[in-house]
C-alpha cells in the first residue's frame, strides 16, 4: 500500500471499529468505541496505570489507549504518562500529524472539572 492510500485507509479507519498503524502495516482493534462516553475524574482515570489498561489525557479528553500499547511506535514511551495527562507529550515533535487523527478512535470521554 503505498504512503497515499495508507493516508486514506487512515481516515477511513477513523470512522469505523479499528485504526490503521500505517508505520507498521498493521490494524489496531480499538476497544474505546464499545464504551459509551461519559466524564471521568482525575483520580479515576489515574487507576488506569498499566500496559494492560492505559487510559491518557489529552487536553481534558480521556482516551483508553490499551489495545494500541503494543504498536505504539515509540514502545513504551506511551506508558510514561498512563493515567495522567499526556498533552504536552502528545504535541511533542516526535509525533506525525496524523497521529492527532489517529485520537479520535481511542477517545472515551471528557475530565471532570
Amino acid at each position: 500500500m503505498d504512503i497515499a492510500s495508507k493516508r486514506e485507509f487512515n481516515l477511513l479507519s477513523i470512522h469505523g471499529w479499528n485504526l490503521y498503524n500505517a508505520d507498521q502495516g498493521k490494524q489496531v482493534h480499538s476497544n474505546a468505541n464499545s464504551k459509551a462516553y461519559k466524564t471521568y475524574s482525575k483520580a479515576e482515570v489515574s487507576l488506569h496505570n498499566k500496559r494492560a489498561d492505559c487510559w491518557i489525557i489529552i487536553k481534558d479528553k480521556v482516551y483508553d489507549v490499551t489495545s494500541y500499547v503494543e504498536e505504539h511506535p515509540g514502545g513504551d514511551a506511551i506508558l510514561a504518562h498512563a493515567g495522567d495527562d499526556s498533552t504536552e507529550g502528545f504535541y511533542g515533535p516526535q509525533h506525525a500529524t496524523r497521529v492527532f487523527d489517529m485520537m479520535e478512535d481511542f477517545y472515551i470521554g471528557d475530565l471532570q472539572n
